[in-house]
């Protein structure tokens, strides 16, 4: 089914209690059915709202569940532990325990996978997750660049590709080990992942293996 964008309608402004409300049941039933179970009015009930309220506000259960798994990824972080390496290490422990969740878990696949023959829902994605936690990268290479750890990058469409590409390595690594290697990203792991991720972005070569 293709997503379809939310046709502008006028009438009583939306509520952000009967969203936030919604966006719970969401997740709620993705833990307790799945995706597969999971259906409009299943989550309207659990809500305590008219089935007519979520059609009013989504245009389907491909959209709805991106945005109840993006609100679980707006509670990231960065944490200020005095260092890149280590504010690197706390927002991928964070990221790598969400993804841990049910509810992240089969809502991330089930979307990305419909996602392959729907462009609309893919730049809803786009859009509701990757774009908006980007910020993260900013911040983070702002807060390196003024304690002298990474050097500054004036040129805007250079320092947006090198957003870019941070955010990809990250994001990919971590969404790959945990549910498609389904191997866990603890401390152990996080610290390697990081050295690597430094040595490239400081353009060192990594040393080589011990025998």
């Amino acid at each position: 089914m293709q997503s379809r964008s939310p046709a502008s309608r006028t009438g009583r402004p939306r509520s952000a209690t009967a969203d936030a409300a919604i966006l719970a049941a969401t997740r709620e039933a993705l833990v307790e059915l799945g995706w597969s179970k999971l259906t409009l009015g299943d989550v309207a009930t659990r809500a305590g709202v008219a089935k007519t309220t979520l059609y009013r506000r989504w245009a389907g259960k491909n959209e709805l569940v991106v945005d109840a798994v993006a609100e679980l990824f707006d509670e990231l972080e960065l944490p200020d532990r005095g260092s890149l390496a280590a504010d690197i290490e706390g927002v991928v422990l964070q990221f790598a325990s969400i993804l841990a969740l049910p509810e992240a878990r089969s809502g991330l696949m089930a979307v990305v996978a419909e996602a392959t023959r729907d462009e609309a829902l893919r730049e809803r994605i786009r859009a509701s997750v990757v774009d908006r936690q980007k910020r993260l990268v900013l911040e983070g290479r702002a807060r390196a660049q003024a304690r002298g750890e990474l050097p500054a990058e004036p040129d805007p469409a250079s320092s947006a590709r090198t957003v870019d590409l941070i955010f990809d390595m990250v994001a990919g690594a971590v969404v790959h080990r945990t549910l498609v290697s389904a191997e866990p990203a603890d401390e152990e792991w996080v610290h390697s992942f990081t050295g690597v991720l430094l040595r490239g972005l400081a353009g060192e070569a990594a040393p080589p293996a011990d025998d």
